[in-house]
């Protein structure tokens, strides 16, 4: 059994489409270990309600009058506070994922998913974990394929075992802790521990990053 929250998730709605937020709230409303404590319709509202309530997720659209949800996620994610952020946008929205993602964000869906997805992701990112749809995950490789200047060879990591780099390797290819301890024949606990240790090494906030970091480092690319 999963371990439940003492107390429920608090939950920043941020969207400029009014229909879109109630839409969210009505779902939310029905699920007890979820709570909306404010809602925002730019990404300046949003900075300072997070910053004034300090949630534990902010649900954020991208494209925003004045500020938008990529700037927003950057600052709300440099800061201490516990906020996470998880991206709700929509299939057009394609170029800002990777922008999205290396400003910060948790998790990266897009607004047709089902909703129970969408409330699981929200969960998912308040635990600590982090999150990306599988089709945008796809986004995410055809980013990189598309940069002009790959690097030519995987780049050395400081601090870095062989192991924890080979870990890291699996990571960006998107697989879980089980089956990073198939692949690499050690048992779960083992795997998760080297993530563990990734994590501080790399100073990555969750698994979103240190997807990010393998593409950035060589380790994982679009071919393999």
């Amino acid at each position: 059994m999963s371990e439940r929250p003492e107390r429920p998730v608090d939950v920043v709605l941020v969207d400029d489409q009014p229909l879109v937020r109630a839409g969210l709230r009505v779902l939310i409303a029905d699920h007890p270990d979820l709570r909306i404590v404010g809602e925002a319709g730019s990404g300046a509202e949003a900075v300072r309600l997070v910053r004034e309530l300090a949630p534990d997720v902010a649900v954020m659209d991208i494209r925003m009058p004045g500020m938008d949800g990529i700037e927003a996620t950057r600052l709300i994610t440099e800061g201490a506070g516990p906020t996470r952020v998880l991206v709700l946008t929509t299939f057009d929205d394609d170029d800002y994922v990777y922008g999205a993602l290396r400003a910060g964000a948790s998790g990266f869906l897009v607004k047709d998913m089902a909703m129970d997805d969408i409330l699981g992701a929200i969960r998912v990112v308040a635990a600590g974990d982090g999150l990306i749809a599988p089709s945008v995950t796809r986004r995410l490789i055809a980013e990189f394929a598309g940069r002009p200047e790959p690097g030519p060879a995987p780049r050395p990591v400081a601090g870095v075992t062989a192991r924890e780099r080979e870990v890291l390797t699996l990571v960006g290819r998107g697989l879980a802790n089980a089956e990073i301890a198939a692949e690499l024949c050690i048992s779960v606990a083992t795997a998760k521990a080297h993530v563990a240790r990734l994590f501080t090494k790399l100073d990555a906030r969750d698994r979103v990053q240190l997807v990010i970091i393998a593409y950035e480092l060589g380790l994982v690319t679009p071919s393999k």
